[in-house]
This record gives C-alpha cells, structure tokens and sequence, in this order.
C-alpha cells in the first residue's frame, strides 16, 4: 500500500512536470485543487498533498493561504561567466542587472586544513571569512564567501564588515589584475540559514564554486573564494578563454 502511495505520488509529480517543461501550463496557473486532484488520481488526498509539497521545496509551485497552490512565475536565467578575471559585481553591472551586496558576515575561521592549504596559511595564523549576501533585481541570488589571511591583509577584521567588492578592496593593495585557479565546482542543498537568505525552498539545489584568486603580476594567492548560486536563477558559461 506505502508503495502504490509512493509510485502515484511520483506520477503526480511526473505528470505535473511534464506540463511545465511543455508549456501546457502559464506560468502564474493556479492549480487544481487537492480534492481535484484525489479524484483525477482516485488516490488519498496525503498523496496529492506530499506530491504538492515536493513541488513546492523544489521550488516550481507557490502556494498563497485560502487560495490554492500556484506555478511560479517564469524567472530569467541570468547567464554568469565562471571565470575569475572579472568581479561578480563587473560581470553583473556589465551585464545591465541591478545588483546589491548586503555584507553579512566577518568572522575569524577556526582552522580548516583545506582552506588554510589553499592560502599557503600556518595552522597559528588568523584567517577571516568575509560573506556577502547578492541581490540581483531585488532578489537574493548567491552568497559569496572570500577566506583572507590576517598576515596578507592586516586590516582585515576592521575592512571586512564594510567590503562589498573584493576586487576593489584588493586593488586599494595595488593589486590590478586577477585570476583563479584551481576552480571546482558541486552541488547542495541549502541549509535552514541558506533557505533564509536566499528565499528558496530546502530542496532547490546550490552550485558551489570554489577557487583561490590570484594576482596575476605577483602570483601571490589573495582569497579562497567560496561561492553559492541559487541553480534556478543562473545559467552557468564553463567556455575556457
């Protein structure tokens, strides 16, 4: 019994999906209703609602109290360059979006073999986490996370809370030019905190990057950078220069 639930919670979803992916359904279509749906399925209506629910943590459906369930209106990819030549601030405004940063976090990291690795760090030096939260159009899109050592950057604890551009905040260092290496990218899920930030669903998928930022005249390594992409929102150029 558990496992015909499951499989008709699956179809629903499946079934769904398919009008989305072929546009037989208008983004902002109310859906019908739990009890429409029981019938239409001859299922429970715990089956219609956990198939809904997946839905919605997944972020295609939105639901509005005493309403009904609603697909979500059509979003606009926003194409982003992987590359680290350029700032994400650039790349956006370059791109014509209306960007915010809101700095959300500067903190001393415990030690952490990976990143301490990937800034050259000795296990007794200090490394600061400074995290930005992006808005693009209004909406949260990405955090962005930039792991800087105290000894490469001794003002770091005071800068941090007011940096938005990293970038801008290096070449106030005299350094001009910037690259990456080293550059992997996975996939998440959002934790609670992430879910808040960004206003998505736990289900919607993260890409994380992470690479070091290097000056391109020194070759010395400014930052470990991790950064967390909303999936939904980005399209993703992996074309190497």
């Amino acid at each position: 019994m558990v496992l015909i639930s499951v499989d008709m919670e699956t179809q629903i979803i499946d079934d769904i999906m398919h009008r989305i992916v072929s546009k037989t359904m208008e983004h902002g279509e109310k859906l019908p209703s739990e009890n429409e749906l029981a019938k239409k399925y001859r299922v429970p209506r715990m089956t219609v609602r956990n198939a809904l629910t997946k839905l919605e943590e997944r972020g295609y459906i939105f639901s509005v109290q005493g309403k009904g369930r609603y697909l979500k209106e059509k979003s606009i990819p926003i194409q982003l360059h992987l590359t680290g030549k350029t700032s994400f601030t650039d790349k956006m405004k370059q791109a014509g979006y209306e960007l915010k940063t809101e700095n959300n976090v500067c903190e001393k990291i415990v030690y952490n073999e990976h990143i301490y690795r990937s800034l050259n760090s000795d296990e007794e030096e200090d490394v600061y986490k400074v995290g930005r939260l992006r808005y693009i159009n209004g909406e949260p899109m990405a955090i962005h996370y930039s792991f800087v050592s105290k000894k490469m950057f001794p003002e770091i604890a005071e800068d941090g809370p007011t940096i938005e551009s990293m970038f801008a905040y290096y070449r106030n260092f005299g350094y001009k030019e910037f690259t990456s290496k080293k550059s992997m990218l996975s996939i998440t899920f959002p934790t609670s905190e992430e879910q808040k930030l960004l206003s998505c669903k736990s289900m919607v998928p993260l890409i994380i990057v992470e690479s070091d930022c290097i000056d391109v005249n020194t070759n010395k390594i400014l930052e470990h950078t991790k950064i967390l992409y909303r999936s939904d929102k980005f399209k993703y150029d992996i074309t190497m220069d």
